[in-house]
């Protein structure tokens, strides 16, 4: 099953199983081949986000912020706390020219199917 199917019209929705394995959050070599984007605020992000995600608040990606170089050209799966805001920015994304889809149910579902959370000291974290 493609990870990057769509809705109706819009972006791709994916669960976070799905995620993890096309970011390679499922497996310790970290072998995929999307980039995890948070597009969450930076208390959010401090408080508990996916390891080796990238992070771009949705309120900077709405006013042009560009993604990091190394996200570029590179499929995104975009995440926040539940799937609101992810879904807002994959939509962003995808009218920018990026493949993107979203996770439904976000850091929420994530923290809860027991994929790691870390801090921004990399200890063991918390969704806010």
């Amino acid at each position: 099953m493609s990870v990057f199917r769509r809705g109706r019209g819009g972006p791709g929705r994916v669960t976070v199983r799905e995620a993890a394995v096309r970011t390679g959050h499922d497996d310790a070599d970290g072998g995929g081949d999307a980039v995890l984007l948070d597009v969450r605020e930076p208390y959010e992000w401090q408080a508990g986000h996916a390891p080796r995600a990238v992070h771009l608040p949705l309120s900077a990606l709405a006013a042009g912020a560009r993604l990091p170089a190394h996200a570029q050209a590179r499929p995104l799966v975009v995440i926040c706390r539940s799937g609101n805001r992810s879904r807002r920015a994959a939509e962003l994304l995808v009218s920018r020219g990026s493949q993107a889809v979203d996770v439904v149910g976000g850091m929420r579902d994530r923290a809860e199917a027991g994929l790691p959370v870390v801090d921004a000291r990399g200890q063991n974290g918390i969704v806010a």
